[in-house]
């Protein structure tokens, strides 16, 4: 048996990156996988590719009426809903005084307003399962050191932090067996960070450089690396665990 045995997740940004790493890990470790994304083309084809044990469902997570036609997609073809992944988020640089307000609203939409929607829609559905299940949300070391170039990530993964909290309070007090978890990455060799490395603001090879060197173990991390520790959050093993800030940032949030 595998981790992830007779649990049913939702991913967003289940198309590329990070989501697409979990979802795939997640049907590896024996569970089920809605892999939710407005890009549905690619995240049908990752679904197809894993099997029975995997579909797509075209979610924008600014929506939630979306979300909750998510979540019942999610019981519809698996019976339940256990586990909730909030992966879906975007980083567009921008320091306060000019950052474009058009951007700071996406950016907030996406990753700040897309996992409470998400938690708004889910927790009752995993709440009906019955059964133990955990929310594991995706921060960023930015969350716990900010970056004055990115001022609206910083805001938003600094926003999910204390809403994360929050979640996992509220349902530790009202007794119910649902988790909630947070997971920081550092730099992460994902299509959002190569719109950082080709911006053409500089050399992919400075550009890479400069990121790595953020990070004390001096290098970029690994989509796997995260999916590793968001599928421990979203397994039993980690079932006495909520609350918590998992970092995998090669050391960058503790970095002098």
């Amino acid at each position: 048996m595998g981790r992830m045995t007779d649990k049913v997740a939702l991913v967003t940004g289940g198309a590329e990156g990070i989501g697409a790493t979990v979802g795939r890990m997640i049907v590896a470790e024996g569970g089920e996988a809605l892999l939710c994304d407005v890009q549905i083309d690619k995240a049908r084809a990752l679904a197809d590719e894993l099997g029975e044990n995997a579909a797509a469902f075209e979610l924008d997570v600014r929506d939630l009426d979306q979300w909750y036609a998510a979540v019942k997609a999610a019981q519809e073809r698996f019976g339940k809903l256990n586990v909730l992944c909030n992966v879906a988020g975007i980083s567009e640089p921008g320091i306060v005084t000019d950052v474009d307000l058009d951007s700071w609203n996406r950016t907030i939409d996406i990753n700040l307003n897309g996992p409470f929607y998400g938690c708004r829609a889910a927790i009752p559905a995993m709440e009906a399962a019955g059964e133990p299940g955990a929310i594991v949300n995706i921060g960023s070391m930015i969350a716990m050191r900010a970056a004055a170039f990115v001022a609206a990530y910083s805001a938003s993964k600094a926003g999910l932090l204390g809403l994360t909290r929050s979640v996992a309070l509220d349902l530790a007090e009202r007794g119910l067996p649902i988790r909630a978890n947070m997971v920081h990455p550092g730099a992460i060799r994902t299509p959002m960070y190569d719109r950082y490395k080709y911006s053409g603001v500089d050399t992919p090879e400075n550009i890479e450089t400069n990121f790595a060197a953020t990070h004390p173990m001096n290098r970029i991390g690994e989509p796997e690396e995260v999916a590793k520790a968001v599928v421990f959050l979203a397994s039993d093993e980690a079932s006495f665990t909520t609350g918590c800030d998992f970092t995998v940032d090669g050391g960058g949030s503790i970095r002098s």
